[in-house]
């Protein structure tokens, strides 16, 4: 019971700030869908993209301060907890910093991938231009929302991804209807909302929690530094595996038809929904298993982790029977085309296993994260794309599109399966 009301506390902050996430995009969607011309969503969507491809790279941020930090308040030093969001703020404004630098090329080469047509890449490249200038505020507020979790403090983050989406709306609806400056005030918008949310996260780290001053010479102290980059590379590697099997498994339905490639993305939305809710809890092992790992009590520990995978099962039978029951329902919901919601209610069983297979793999990085074995996460991504792309290749030919369901799911589980085995491996040498 204590393990369930402590997991629920951080979790269920965690899992509104995550279904916010996708609001600021689809606000600014929303607003470009009403200014006159397809071309402005096409550019926003291009755009969007092109910031989900450099932000997600830097998911460290948040993963690496939240071990960090959980393992600090559970040895009650406030001094260590300081420094790790001092260094994590460094880095993040640093690499926003050198992002806005390299601006015109890296939205160039960005877009030069994306392939968009001249229309549609004049005006994502304006909406980039605009947009960037909210990279170190973006990077900052990963770092805090990572420092937030590893404070047991879910719900500031959850107030920042609130107000975030707020002021996004009102600045965004203001500038476009209220100005008529289009595409520049969606961006604008978006910008000024991402400042005002890193702003916000800044006071409440100041007011409640009043970090301790550390002099930057104890922040660039060469040893620790070392150690901090060297978790936050792990992790920014595993990032890289996880993007390249995210973007195999879009190119793998793209060679198969539009219709294929459409029917893939609808079923991906159950996924998203799953991993949702799923990543409250995983915030929620970073937070407390981190927290008994500082605090050196290992009983607790073990305990939590039952709990968690307890948890995570649970989870993973309800969302598969409402996959189950009402799957169908969902995806003729999401789109009109008969063709395609026909084909993805072909497939749909593949989407319905996705919860058994996968929630040992949010768990299980949740509570690496808060023990901060962030090589043996690489270690188990690895084999997992390793397992990933063996299995699809072969079966390709034979099975179409059924092959890269089978290698996800596989994927998927074994990711977790291999972090279960290397945990208790570690634990048998501790």
């Amino acid at each position: 019971m204590k393990h369930r009301r402590e997991i629920f506390a951080i979790a269920w902050p965690a899992i509104i700030s995550n279904l916010t996430t996708p609001v600021l995009g689809l606000v600014d969607v929303a607003i470009t869908g009403h200014i006159g011309a397809a071309v402005y969503i096409g550019a926003i969507a291009v755009g969007g993209t092109m910031f989900n491809m450099l932000y997600w790279l830097f998911g460290f941020l948040r993963m690496g301060s939240s071990g960090l930090t959980a393992q600090a308040y559970g040895a009650a030093d406030t001094a260590r907890q300081a420094l790790v969001l001092y260094r994590a703020l460094m880095l993040a404004i640093a690499a926003g910093a050198l992002m806005i630098l390299l601006s015109e090329p890296l939205g160039q080469q960005i877009l030069d991938f994306m392939d968009a047509d001249d229309a549609t890449g004049a005006l994502a490249g304006r909406y980039f231009g605009i947009c960037i200038w909210g990279a170190p505020a973006v990077l900052a507020t990963y770092a805090m929302s990572g420092w937030f979790i590893g404070m047991q403090d879910s719900r500031s983050a959850m107030a920042v991804a609130i107000a975030t989406n707020v002021v996004n709306i009102a600045v965004s609806l203001a500038l476009v209807y209220g100005l008529g400056w289009k595409i520049e005030g969606v961006a604008t918008g978006t910008t000024m909302a991402q400042w005002a949310g890193a702003i916000l996260g800044a006071v409440i780290i100041a007011i409640r929690y009043r970090p301790v001053r550390q002099p930057l010479k104890k922040m660039l102290e060469r040893r620790q530094l070392a150690a901090f980059f060297k978790i936050n590379t792990d992790i920014f590697l595993r990032t890289c595996c996880l993007v390249a099997a995210t973007l195999w498994f879009t190119h793998a339905g793209a060679v198969q038809g539009t219709d294929v490639l459409a029917a893939n993305a609808l079923l991906l939305q159950l996924f998203m929904l799953f991993s949702f809710f799923m990543d409250g809890f995983a915030y929620a092992g970073e937070a407390l298993a981190g927290k008994y790992a500082g605090a050196t009590d290992q009983k607790s520990l073990r305990s939590l982790i039952r709990a968690l995978l307890a948890t995570g099962a649970i989870c993973a039978m309800v969302f598969a029977a409402l996959y189950l029951i009402a799957g169908e329902w969902f995806i003729g919901m999401l789109a009109e085309d008969k063709d395609v919601v026909a084909l993805a209610r072909h497939y749909l069983p593949w989407a319905v296993i996705i919860p058994a297979t996968g929630f040992l793999a949010f768990i299980w990085d949740g509570i690496f994260v808060g023990l901060i074995e962030t090589r043996a996460m690489l270690m188990s991504m690895s084999a997992a794309i390793i397992v990933y792309f063996a299995l699809y290749f072969p079966l390709a030919d034979k099975l179409g599109n059924n092959a890269i369901w089978l290698a996800f799911n596989a994927y998927l589980l074994t990711r977790g399966v291999i972090e279960w085995l290397l945990y208790y491996i570690c634990r048998q040498k501790t």
